[in-house]
């Protein structure tokens, strides 16, 4: 059991700043009590800095990682298409080759 500042039986919270993301920490059970931070109740998970702030921006983000990804979709959707004419051309030639000679 960790005691708070003033005596009481400290909570366990999740921190969701930038900085540490995710990460529990020990809290008075008193919301916008002064006692000050006791503890972490975890080790700093690297993977949660890199992942969870991108998480908590929100909408914005989502949507600008979509937007990215359709652009890829849609390149790749054209690079295929080009290349199905290569193939067929090269077969059309291929076939007129085999026939004339």
């Amino acid at each position: 059991m960790v005691l708070c500042e003033c005596g009481k039986e400290a909570v366990i919270v999740t921190s969701w700043t930038n900085r540490n993301p995710g990460r529990r920490f020990y809290a008075c059970p008193d919301q916008g009590s002064d006692c000050r931070f006791i503890g972490w109740v975890d080790t700093r998970c690297q993977r949660c800095v890199d992942i969870i702030p991108g998480l908590l921006r929100g909408k914005n983000h989502a949507e600008e990682q979509k937007n990215k990804l359709e652009v890829r979709v849609k390149e790749s959707e054209e690079e295929v298409m080009k290349l199905k004419k290569w193939l067929i051309i090269s077969w059309i030639c291929f076939i007129c080759y085999i026939v004339y000679f």
